[in-house]
Protein backbone atom coordinates (compact mmCIF):
# COMPACT_ATOMS: atom_id res chain seq x y z
CA UNK A 1 0.00 0.00 0.00
CA UNK A 2 1.18 3.45 -1.30
CA UNK A 3 0.46 6.91 -0.41
CA UNK A 4 1.37 10.27 -2.11
CA UNK A 5 2.05 13.33 0.33
CA UNK A 6 4.62 15.14 -2.00
CA UNK A 7 5.24 15.23 -5.48
CA UNK A 8 8.86 14.16 -4.49
CA UNK A 9 7.76 10.75 -3.60
CA UNK A 10 7.13 10.18 -7.20
CA UNK A 11 9.94 9.31 -9.29
CA UNK A 12 10.78 10.94 -12.90
CA UNK A 13 9.59 8.03 -14.81
CA UNK A 14 6.82 7.33 -12.52
CA UNK A 15 5.76 10.96 -13.54
CA UNK A 16 6.03 9.88 -16.96
CA UNK A 17 3.87 6.84 -16.78
CA UNK A 18 0.96 8.97 -15.19
CA UNK A 19 1.32 11.08 -18.08
CA UNK A 20 1.31 8.53 -20.77
CA UNK A 21 -2.07 6.61 -18.86
CA UNK A 22 -3.42 10.23 -18.46
CA UNK A 23 -3.50 10.64 -22.15
CA UNK A 24 -4.27 7.17 -22.54
CA UNK A 25 -7.62 7.58 -20.77
CA UNK A 26 -8.25 10.97 -22.81
CA UNK A 27 -8.18 8.99 -26.03
CA UNK A 28 -9.46 5.68 -24.74
CA UNK A 29 -12.65 6.91 -22.11
CA UNK A 30 -14.59 3.37 -22.44
CA UNK A 31 -11.21 1.63 -21.67
CA UNK A 32 -11.15 2.84 -18.13
CA UNK A 33 -15.01 3.39 -17.88
CA UNK A 34 -15.12 0.09 -15.26
CA UNK A 35 -11.72 -0.27 -13.86
CA UNK A 36 -13.05 0.91 -10.32
CA UNK A 37 -16.25 -0.82 -10.24
CA UNK A 38 -16.49 -2.34 -6.23
CA UNK A 39 -13.92 0.67 -4.72
CA UNK A 40 -14.78 3.93 -2.98
CA UNK A 41 -13.05 6.71 -2.78
CA UNK A 42 -13.35 9.07 0.45
CA UNK A 43 -12.60 12.75 0.08
CA UNK A 44 -11.94 14.66 3.54
CA UNK A 45 -11.67 17.95 3.03
CA UNK A 46 -11.07 19.95 5.78
CA UNK A 47 -10.68 23.61 4.02
CA UNK A 48 -12.88 25.02 1.44
CA UNK A 49 -12.10 23.45 -2.28
CA UNK A 50 -13.79 23.58 -5.35
CA UNK A 51 -11.53 21.91 -8.41
CA UNK A 52 -9.66 19.65 -5.97
CA UNK A 53 -12.41 17.94 -4.48
CA UNK A 54 -14.96 17.94 -7.20
CA UNK A 55 -12.56 16.60 -9.92
CA UNK A 56 -11.39 13.99 -7.27
CA UNK A 57 -14.81 12.71 -7.39
CA UNK A 58 -15.41 12.99 -10.84
CA UNK A 59 -12.64 11.27 -11.37
CA UNK A 60 -13.71 8.09 -9.24
CA UNK A 61 -17.02 8.14 -10.92
CA UNK A 62 -15.84 7.82 -14.54
CA UNK A 63 -13.18 5.25 -13.50
CA UNK A 64 -16.94 3.10 -12.14
CA UNK A 65 -16.18 3.55 -8.42
CA UNK A 66 -18.40 5.09 -5.94
CA UNK A 67 -17.57 8.17 -3.35
CA UNK A 68 -18.07 9.26 0.19
CA UNK A 69 -18.14 12.84 0.88
CA UNK A 70 -17.76 15.02 3.67
CA UNK A 71 -19.52 18.05 3.61
CA UNK A 72 -17.22 20.27 5.77
CA UNK A 73 -14.63 20.27 8.97
CA UNK A 74 -17.64 21.56 11.18
CA UNK A 75 -19.57 18.35 10.30
CA UNK A 76 -17.35 15.88 10.85
CA UNK A 77 -15.84 14.55 13.84
CA UNK A 78 -13.00 16.45 13.98
CA UNK A 79 -15.42 19.21 15.25
CA UNK A 80 -15.72 17.52 18.62
CA UNK A 81 -11.99 16.97 18.95
CA UNK A 82 -11.55 13.72 16.78
CA UNK A 83 -7.92 13.54 15.73
CA UNK A 84 -6.23 13.10 11.91
CA UNK A 85 -4.93 9.81 12.92
CA UNK A 86 -8.47 8.43 14.43
CA UNK A 87 -10.05 9.85 11.30
CA UNK A 88 -7.83 8.45 8.85
CA UNK A 89 -8.39 5.03 10.68
CA UNK A 90 -12.03 5.36 10.68
CA UNK A 91 -11.67 5.99 7.38
CA UNK A 92 -10.06 2.92 6.47
CA UNK A 93 -13.05 0.98 7.29
CA UNK A 94 -15.28 2.64 4.52
CA UNK A 95 -13.18 3.63 1.98
CA UNK A 96 -10.28 1.90 -0.50
CA UNK A 97 -8.85 5.47 -0.99
CA UNK A 98 -8.79 8.57 0.53
CA UNK A 99 -7.81 12.19 -0.68
CA UNK A 100 -7.27 14.68 1.89
CA UNK A 101 -7.20 18.26 2.02
CA UNK A 102 -6.49 20.25 5.60
CA UNK A 103 -4.72 23.68 6.29
CA UNK A 104 -2.42 21.96 9.02
CA UNK A 105 0.97 21.08 6.93
CA UNK A 106 1.74 17.49 7.51
CA UNK A 107 -1.64 16.09 8.31
CA UNK A 108 -2.22 13.95 5.31
CA UNK A 109 1.04 12.60 5.94
CA UNK A 110 0.02 11.92 9.89
CA UNK A 111 -2.89 10.56 8.14
CA UNK A 112 -1.14 8.15 5.82
CA UNK A 113 0.62 6.96 8.65
CA UNK A 114 -2.42 5.35 10.38
CA UNK A 115 -4.40 4.90 7.61
CA UNK A 116 -4.72 1.00 6.14
CA UNK A 117 -5.83 2.49 2.58
CA UNK A 118 -3.53 4.72 0.34
CA UNK A 119 -4.08 8.18 1.06
CA UNK A 120 -3.70 11.13 -1.52
CA UNK A 121 -2.56 14.55 -0.26
CA UNK A 122 -5.24 17.18 -1.61
CA UNK A 123 -3.08 20.17 -0.19
CA UNK A 124 -1.84 20.67 3.26
CA UNK A 125 -1.22 24.02 4.17
CA UNK A 126 0.97 26.04 2.12
CA UNK A 127 3.06 22.83 2.02
CA UNK A 128 2.13 20.60 -0.97
CA UNK A 129 -0.15 20.60 -3.36
CA UNK A 130 1.06 17.20 -5.39
CA UNK A 131 -1.97 16.50 -7.46
CA UNK A 132 -2.41 19.81 -8.64
CA UNK A 133 1.12 19.59 -10.04
CA UNK A 134 0.41 16.62 -11.78
CA UNK A 135 -2.48 18.69 -13.42
CA UNK A 136 0.23 21.14 -13.94
CA UNK A 137 2.53 18.39 -15.58
CA UNK A 138 0.07 16.95 -18.02
CA UNK A 139 -0.61 20.54 -19.48
CA UNK A 140 2.77 21.43 -19.65
CA UNK A 141 3.31 17.99 -21.88
CA UNK A 142 0.23 18.64 -23.79
CA UNK A 143 0.81 22.29 -24.73
CA UNK A 144 5.11 21.92 -24.74
CA UNK A 145 5.50 19.07 -25.96
CA UNK A 146 8.52 18.15 -23.05
CA UNK A 147 9.65 18.78 -19.59
CA UNK A 148 13.24 19.74 -20.26
CA UNK A 149 14.65 23.11 -21.62
CA UNK A 150 12.13 25.40 -20.15
CA UNK A 151 12.19 28.72 -18.67
CA UNK A 152 9.05 28.72 -16.37
CA UNK A 153 8.00 32.19 -14.40
CA UNK A 154 6.34 32.07 -11.42
CA UNK A 155 4.57 35.07 -10.46
CA UNK A 156 2.59 36.56 -7.06
CA UNK A 157 2.77 34.82 -4.50
CA UNK A 158 5.67 32.54 -4.05
CA UNK A 159 5.99 32.21 -0.30
CA UNK A 160 2.69 30.76 0.55
CA UNK A 161 1.75 29.09 -2.88
CA UNK A 162 1.91 25.45 -2.37
CA UNK A 163 1.21 24.86 -6.14
CA UNK A 164 4.62 26.71 -6.59
CA UNK A 165 6.58 24.90 -4.09
CA UNK A 166 5.50 21.80 -5.63
CA UNK A 167 5.74 22.20 -9.67
CA UNK A 168 9.59 23.33 -8.43
CA UNK A 169 9.91 20.38 -7.07
CA UNK A 170 8.43 18.43 -10.50
CA UNK A 171 10.17 20.25 -12.73
CA UNK A 172 13.89 20.65 -11.36
CA UNK A 173 14.49 17.13 -12.03
CA UNK A 174 14.21 18.01 -16.00
CA UNK A 175 17.45 18.90 -17.85
CA UNK A 176 17.85 22.33 -18.78
CA UNK A 177 15.36 24.16 -16.55
CA UNK A 178 15.45 27.59 -15.74
CA UNK A 179 13.51 29.49 -12.94
CA UNK A 180 12.16 33.02 -12.89
CA UNK A 181 10.89 33.78 -9.86
CA UNK A 182 8.54 37.39 -9.85
CA UNK A 183 7.11 38.71 -6.97
CA UNK A 184 7.07 41.37 -4.38
CA UNK A 185 9.65 41.18 -1.89
CA UNK A 186 7.65 39.80 1.16
CA UNK A 187 6.37 36.72 -1.10
CA UNK A 188 9.34 35.63 -2.58
CA UNK A 189 9.61 31.69 -2.52
CA UNK A 190 10.96 30.28 1.31
CA UNK A 191 14.69 29.88 1.81
CA UNK A 192 14.13 25.92 1.37
CA UNK A 193 12.95 26.06 -1.79
CA UNK A 194 15.70 27.73 -2.96
CA UNK A 195 18.50 25.96 -1.11
CA UNK A 196 17.33 23.13 -2.55
CA UNK A 197 18.12 24.65 -6.50
CA UNK A 198 21.29 26.07 -5.18
CA UNK A 199 22.43 22.44 -3.96
CA UNK A 200 21.73 20.92 -7.45
CA UNK A 201 22.86 24.17 -9.62
CA UNK A 202 19.36 24.87 -11.12
CA UNK A 203 19.61 28.17 -12.56
CA UNK A 204 16.77 30.85 -11.08
CA UNK A 205 16.40 34.75 -11.15
CA UNK A 206 14.38 36.57 -8.51
CA UNK A 207 12.48 39.84 -9.58
CA UNK A 208 9.71 41.95 -9.22
CA UNK A 209 9.63 42.96 -12.19
CA UNK A 210 7.25 41.11 -15.01
CA UNK A 211 7.57 43.41 -17.34
CA UNK A 212 11.26 42.85 -17.95
CA UNK A 213 11.72 39.07 -18.44
CA UNK A 214 8.05 38.11 -20.16
CA UNK A 215 9.99 37.54 -23.28
CA UNK A 216 12.25 34.72 -22.12
CA UNK A 217 9.32 32.79 -20.31
CA UNK A 218 7.89 29.07 -22.36
CA UNK A 219 5.45 29.34 -18.73
CA UNK A 220 4.06 31.90 -17.09
CA UNK A 221 2.34 30.39 -14.14
CA UNK A 222 0.64 33.06 -12.38
CA UNK A 223 -0.92 32.63 -8.67
CA UNK A 224 -3.08 34.73 -6.56
CA UNK A 225 -2.11 36.42 -3.46
CA UNK A 226 -3.82 34.79 -0.82
CA UNK A 227 -5.80 36.13 1.56
CA UNK A 228 -6.20 33.70 4.22
CA UNK A 229 -2.91 32.55 4.42
CA UNK A 230 -2.37 36.66 5.81
CA UNK A 231 -2.03 37.38 9.49
CA UNK A 232 -3.03 41.08 8.54
CA UNK A 233 -5.53 42.43 6.38
CA UNK A 234 -3.72 45.52 5.61
CA UNK A 235 -0.89 43.08 4.34
CA UNK A 236 -3.59 41.62 1.93
CA UNK A 237 -4.78 44.33 0.69
CA UNK A 238 -1.40 46.21 -0.36
CA UNK A 239 -0.06 43.25 -1.87
CA UNK A 240 -3.16 41.67 -4.03
CA UNK A 241 -2.97 43.72 -6.88
CA UNK A 242 0.83 43.48 -7.28
CA UNK A 243 0.60 41.69 -10.63
CA UNK A 244 -2.25 41.86 -12.47
CA UNK A 245 -2.03 40.06 -16.37
CA UNK A 246 -3.66 42.27 -19.10
CA UNK A 247 -3.47 41.39 -22.93
CA UNK A 248 -1.05 44.61 -22.77
CA UNK A 249 1.64 43.17 -20.46
CA UNK A 250 1.71 39.87 -23.33
CA UNK A 251 2.04 41.75 -25.81
CA UNK A 252 6.00 41.24 -25.49
CA UNK A 253 5.91 37.27 -24.78
CA UNK A 254 6.47 34.59 -26.90
CA UNK A 255 4.14 33.17 -29.35
CA UNK A 256 3.91 30.23 -27.92
CA UNK A 257 4.07 30.68 -24.30
CA UNK A 258 1.58 29.20 -22.16
CA UNK A 259 -0.47 30.75 -19.08
CA UNK A 260 -1.10 28.56 -16.20
CA UNK A 261 -2.95 29.25 -13.15
CA UNK A 262 -3.87 26.76 -10.38
CA UNK A 263 -7.01 29.01 -9.85
CA UNK A 264 -9.23 30.50 -8.11
CA UNK A 265 -8.41 33.90 -9.39
CA UNK A 266 -9.65 36.88 -7.91
CA UNK A 267 -7.96 39.90 -10.49
CA UNK A 268 -4.17 38.82 -10.66
CA UNK A 269 -5.76 37.48 -14.86
CA UNK A 270 -8.30 39.98 -16.76
CA UNK A 271 -10.75 37.89 -17.96
CA UNK A 272 -9.69 39.53 -21.38
CA UNK A 273 -6.75 37.06 -21.43
CA UNK A 274 -8.86 34.39 -21.46
CA UNK A 275 -9.63 34.92 -25.31
CA UNK A 276 -5.62 34.67 -25.77
CA UNK A 277 -5.10 31.31 -27.00
CA UNK A 278 -1.91 30.70 -25.18
CA UNK A 279 -3.99 31.23 -22.07
CA UNK A 280 -4.31 27.50 -20.40
CA UNK A 281 -6.09 27.54 -17.12
CA UNK A 282 -8.69 25.96 -17.70
CA UNK A 283 -7.18 23.44 -19.86
CA UNK A 284 -5.25 22.60 -16.43
CA UNK A 285 -8.82 21.92 -14.53
CA UNK A 286 -9.34 19.49 -17.19
CA UNK A 287 -6.13 17.68 -17.55
CA UNK A 288 -6.21 17.71 -13.38
CA UNK A 289 -9.35 15.13 -14.04
CA UNK A 290 -7.77 12.58 -15.94
CA UNK A 291 -4.45 12.95 -13.80
CA UNK A 292 -6.48 12.01 -10.58
CA UNK A 293 -7.69 9.33 -12.53
CA UNK A 294 -4.44 8.01 -13.68
CA UNK A 295 -2.98 8.28 -9.83
CA UNK A 296 -5.88 6.18 -8.77
CA UNK A 297 -5.29 3.56 -10.39
CA UNK A 298 -1.84 3.69 -10.11
CA UNK A 299 -2.08 3.94 -5.97
CA UNK A 300 -4.89 1.20 -6.38
CA UNK A 301 -3.08 -1.68 -8.24
CA UNK A 302 -5.74 -1.64 -11.06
Amino acid sequence: MRSVIDIKELSVSEIDELVSVAKDIIANPEKYAHKCEGKKLATLFFEPSTRTRLSFEAAMYELGGNVLSMASAASSSASKGESVADTAQVISCYADIIAMRHPKEGAPMVAAMNASIPVINAGDGGHNHPTQTLADLLTISREKGRFDNLTVGFCGDLKFGRTVHSLISAMERYEGVKFVLISPDELTVPDYVKRELDKKGIPYVETTDLTAVMPELDILYMTRVQQERFFNEEDYLRLRDSYILTPEKLENAKSDMIVMHPLPRVNEISVAVDRDPRACYFKQVLNGKYMRMALILKLLGL
